[in-house]
């Protein structure tokens, strides 16, 4: 059987399993074991076992339940409800000034969590009722905090960023590096968009009025900056220790896991309750990396083996005679195209075996593209009909947002992603600059 057969087989197989609605990691593992076993005999069933191996000798893949944790822990603490209130008082007199300060608070959850999940609960749970309140258009702060919590998956620690430098055999730390610069040019667009409507549309943003600006002493003022700045001290200590070489990227994140401890000890909120909470979260989302980690490596062994890749960039350079930068177009466009249907996590594991040597051979750089797939998962967030954080913000959201307001209010957020993504793809040194300029290259 040919190599393009096999792919072709394999991939079918996979999504039309998919649509059971069985878990992904129990398909890819199925698909790749199933053919390892039709290809090669009785045995290549010990390629999953082998898999197994390469995971347990990954060093860095013991940080992803740290960075759980210490997300859930500040949002389960209350210390994220802090950020909020620090950003409420000092944004509040700007037209806008709420929604910039929530699009300020997403990126400093990303900061500390590595999921757009945090993000999601926080801004639609704390931010966006306050929002509402103060008369600000359902339709706008709703796009900012999907838009914003997808920045979860972009700035360090990012789980995604690691999950894929594991696939990749990248350096978690360029890639953390790499998402510095776009996460932040991101963050810079939404807020100029929120600012720019907001000036020319002072009814969609109004500022909080003189007389509830008044309520608020200077002192106060400057008591919510200490409280909310505590979370972005943890964050400034674990990857300050890091970045000077004092803890490796492991001993960072159980830094990080434990500050944010002692911060939710001395916030008077640690207490059974929420270690219990904050602990079985972490375990699900771990437990389910894990799985999916192991999966993806059964399933690239098989494809790898084959030589299949070869023949894939044969078929679109040589035969159908695409160039690298269409090749990358359309890899992308698949990206969006899936995660409609599909989470980060499952897409990456889907496509990898195929796309990541594939970019290797274009002579493209892994990190870079590891920084355009996950821009292009937070696109797939807010595209409907099944955009993840959709979905999300129609179960956390107030009664009066409807799925009509959800649809409309990501409309402007999707395309200034899509200006994002054109951006870095032009101007490949806004993520690979950071990088080049700590490795001393």
């Amino acid at each position: 059987m040919s190599s393009e057969a096999i792919t072709l087989f394999m991939f079918g197989t996979m999504m039309v399993l998919l649509l059971t609605g069985q878990r992904v990691f129990g398909v890819i593992g199925f698909v790749g074991s199933a053919a390892a076993l039709w290809l090669w005999g009785q045995g290549s069933f010990e390629m999953p076992f082998n898999a197994s191996f390469q995971v347990l000798n990954w060093y860095p893949l013991i940080t992803v339940p740290f960075f759980i944790f210490m997300g859930y822990m500040l949002s389960e603490s209350g210390l994220a409800g802090d950020l909020y209130r620090m950003f409420h008082v000092w944004f509040g007199p700007v037209r806008g000034g709420l929604a910039l300060g929530t699009i300020g608070l997403m990126v400093l959850i990303a900061a500390l969590n590595g999921l757009s999940v945090a993000g999601m609960a926080i801004g639609a749970t704390i931010a966006l009722p306050q929002l509402l309140r103060h008369g600000y258009d359902k339709s706008m702060v709703t796009g900012v905090i999907q838009a914003g919590s997808s920045l979860g998956i972009l700035i360090p620690p990012s789980v995604v960023l690691v999950l894929y430098a594991m696939i990749a055999r990248q350096p978690v730390l360029d890639l953390w590096l790499a998402g510095v610069m776009p996460g932040l040019l991101m963050a810079a667009i939404f807020g100029g968009y929120v600012f720019l409507r907001c000036l020319f549309q002072p009814r969609i943003g109004p500022a909080l009025p003189a007389e509830e600006r008044a309520q608020i002493t200077t002192a106060e003022k400057f008591a919510l900056l200490r409280e909310g700045l505590l979370p972005l001290a943890i964050f400034a200590i674990m990857m300050g220790m890091f970045m000077t070489g004092t803890t490796s990227l492991v001993e960072s994140s159980v830094v990080g896991a434990v500050l944010s401890m002692l911060a939710a000890w001395w916030a008077g909120n640690l207490n059974r309750g929420t270690l219990e909470k904050a602990t079985r979260d972490t375990l699900g989302i771990s437990c389910m990396f894990l799985w999916i980690i192991l999966a993806a490596l059964c399933f690239s062994a098989v494809y790898d083996g084959l030589g299949a890749v070869k023949a894939v960039k044969a078929l679109l350079v040589d035969t159908w005679e695409f160039d690298p930068w269409t090749i990358l177009v359309l890899m992308l466009a698949s990206f969006i195209v899936m995660g409609i249907f599909l989470d980060d996590t499952a897409m990456l594991v889907i496509v990898a075996p195929l796309y990541i040597p594939l970019i290797r051979e274009l002579d493209f750089s892994l990190i870079w593209f590891g920084v355009l797939y996950t821009i292009t998962c937070q696109i797939a967030y807010i595209t409907p009909p099944f955009g993840y954080n959709l979905f999300l913000m129609r179960a956390m959201a107030p009664p009066e947002i409807s799925l009509t307001d959800i649809y409309r209010s990501i409309v402007p957020f999707f395309f200034l992603m899509v200006l994002s993504l054109i951006i870095i793809m032009i101007f490949p040194q806004v993520a690979l600059w950071l990088p080049a300029v700590v490795n001393g290259r």
